[in-house]
């Protein structure tokens, strides 16, 4: 990599609330290419009504920012009971974001993998197939992590079907 820095994974507090809040927005704004429902309220935000509950519900709820060096790259929601998942205890990409001047730079590989190091168990990661950028980058880094290994499945959704990818993260690789 060509990057001076390390690609580093902190886990975020509620002093990085604000932080997390600008950041989402534009991960949001990003994804609304895919997403036409997604608008802005009258003060111009999309908001992220979830982001207080990464702090109150710390044993189900997992935030990270995402650092290059002492940069901030972006950031990793992740959750315990993915929404389509069948085990209360099964891990969720729940939103995963990389700022564009970082992208196709491995720094979102990186990331990725140390979060499924760092939280060992089943993991699911949904991608929408109207984000083709997203289901490419997410094909390759878990079939790259589990080795060929990872479930890959099609879901119905709206506007756009989902990409869900299922694998393990064994606690020996944390």
């Amino acid at each position: 990599m060509a990057d001076s820095g390390t690609v580093r994974l902190d886990t975020a507090t509620s002093s990085h609330a604000v932080l997390l809040s600008n950041l989402l927005e534009l991960y949001i704004h990003d994804m609304s290419a895919a997403f036409p429902n997604l608008e802005v309220d009258s003060g111009g935000r999309f908001g992220y009504p979830k982001l207080p509950l990464y702090w109150s519900e710390p044993s189900r709820r997992f935030p990270f920012v995402i650092r290059l060096g002492d940069r901030v790259a972006g950031f990793v929601l992740a959750t315990r009971c993915s929404p389509i998942a069948n085990g209360p205890e099964d891990l969720d990409v729940a939103e995963f974001f990389v700022l564009r001047q970082y992208r196709r730079r491995d720094i979102g590989r990186q990331a990725a993998i140390l979060l499924w190091n760092r939280i060992p168990g089943n993991w699911t990661v949904r991608v929408s197939e109207g984000n083709r950028a997203g289901t490419a980058f997410w094909r390759n880094v878990v079939s790259d992590f589990t080795q060929g290994a990872a479930t890959e499945l099609q879901r119905t959704g709206t506007p756009h079907n989902w990409r869900v990818f299922s694998f393990q993260s064994p606690a020996d690789r944390a």
